[in-house]
């Protein structure tokens, strides 16, 4: 079976699974807790007025019939209406202004632990049962012991802290690019855009780059990331020191250095390569408990993006907008998943290929 192949099974499989949970969702809308109608018009309608709101969502019609045209929306993009948050905006609107802010937060947040993680994780690995190695392990035990709300707490009261100087000298407001707040929505207006029409369709073409915005913007963020890529850090360290000890410990690598290799060329061409392998699931999981721990970072640093959003829809019964950002969570971990399985093949062509 070839790679493509493979990756167009994978797909395939795939398809059930988005089918459960939009079973899922519905049964968690029409039969939870929260009175759609209730949540429409208020816990006081009554009367009239609620029997025309549930003619208006079809709430009377029978449920099999409900459910394909739930699933017929979703399938279609057709996510519906904002009943609460946004009045009547459509959720397509809502996601055109809140997704672009949660992309740059889960952006920087998976990758500081790329850079800082596995490097760490691997030079630890190298050098074993070192001082070095000993503070790595422990650093990365204890990060990721530290929850993510109580260090989005700590980290603000410490660098609020440092307004004007307060600690050693040191003002993250003005170190670097000035900021006025550390809290916020991130403005992401460091680029200009065209867009091109090709006949058929137009394309965005980017233009031009403020580079002073894009500084202020990275570090606006950096905190939140830092916050929400913390545990995926801690993780990749622990996993790529162990990876590395397994892997030169292998017998191949026995047989490379009888060989005569250096070891520059045992570790980058024979020891990096392979312990990557355990490193694909931890990293596209991670990347899946992003959306989750977004949820928490965006609400507590006031970033208006999917996560926050999410949990005002869920809190305030917004059913369509909860039901629709369930289902955009959804097909992000399903291509994640399908990702990570064509990596795999990749790193390691041996894998998965007739299973």
């Amino acid at each position: 079976m070839s790679r493509w192949r493979y990756f167009i099974k994978r797909l395939l499989l795939s398809i059930p699974v988005l089918f459960l949970v939009l079973t899922f969702v519905f049964a968690l809308l029409r039969m939870g807790p929260v009175d759609p109608v209730a949540a429409r018009l208020g816990p006081e309608a009554s009367g009239a007025e609620a029997q025309r709101m549930r003619e208006r969502l079809g709430l009377n019609d029978p449920l099999w019939e409900q459910y394909l045209d739930f699933v017929t929306d979703f399938l279609t993009l057709d996510l519906g209406q904002s009943w609460v948050i946004y009045g009547d905006w459509e959720v397509t609107s809502i996601l055109a202004f809140a997704a672009p802010p949660t992309l740059w937060l889960g952006f920087w947040a998976i990758l500081l632990p790329l850079f800082i993680g596995i490097p760490l994780g691997f030079y630890a690995g190298l050098n074993p049962n070192s001082r070095s190695d000993y503070l790595a392990s422990v650093g990365g035990i204890l990060w990721q012991a530290m929850p993510n709300f109580w260090l989005s707490i700590i980290l603000l009261a410490l660098l609020r802290q440092t307004m004007d100087g307060g600690w050693f000298g040191f003002d993250w407001y003005t170190f670097g690019p000035e900021l006025g707040s550390i809290t916020g929505t991130p403005d992401l207006a460091f680029f200009s855009v065209n867009w091109v029409d090709l006949g058929a369709a137009a394309v965005p073409l980017v233009t031009g780059i403020d580079w002073g915005a894009l500084a202020t913007d990275i570090k606006f963020i950096l905190p939140p990331a830092l916050v929400l890529g913390s545990a995926s850090m801690a993780a990749e360290l622990r996993i790529g020191r162990t990876a590395i000890l397994e892997t030169i410990n292998s017998n191949y690598v026995e047989t490379a250095k009888a060989k005569g290799l250096t070891n520059r060329v045992i570790v980058w061409k024979h020891v990096f390569r392979n312990a990557l392998i355990p490193l694909v699931p931890v990293i596209t999981n991670e990347a899946t408990l992003l959306i989750g721990g977004s949820v928490i970072v965006e609400s507590i640093f006031n970033i208006n993006g999917l996560g926050r959003i999410f949990f005002l829809a869920s809190v305030q019964g917004d059913l369509p907008l909860a039901g629709a950002l369930l289902f955009i969570f959804t097909l992000i971990i399903i291509f994640l998943n399908v990702l990570q399985d064509f990596l795999y093949t990749i790193i390691d062509p041996r894998v998965g290929y007739e299973r």
